[in-house]
């Protein structure tokens, strides 16, 4: 990995995803082990999933991760506590009203 340039990886990956009362998610776990770093780019390969309701469904994908430059790696990091702030959503109000 240089200043500039990116390098593709290819990893077996187990993806699972939940559409239950207690648990709405979707996880993406690599089987050989791979950690992904700020900037890093993945893409699961595959048809879509859908799990119906009250279910969990896991399935074998492959996934290519494309990891960022040194120089995007820096810029994620410092710039990416002020993103975080975009998610957040602030109310001040007078009244409390239920």
């Amino acid at each position: 990995m240089g200043l500039l340039t990116k390098d593709i990886e290819h990893a077996p990956c187990t993806v699972e995803i939940s559409h239950r009362f207690e648990s709405l998610h979707a996880h993406v776990r690599f089987d050989n082990g791979t950690t992904v770093y700020p900037g890093d780019e993945v893409k699961v390969h595959g048809p879509e999933i859908m799990a119906p309701f009250g279910e969990i469904v896991r399935e074998s994908r492959e996934a290519t991760i494309i990891r960022a430059s040194a120089l995007e790696r820096l810029w994620t990091r410092w710039t990416g506590d002020f993103e975080v702030m975009e998610l957040c959503e602030f109310s001040f109000s007078e009244e409390v009203t239920l």
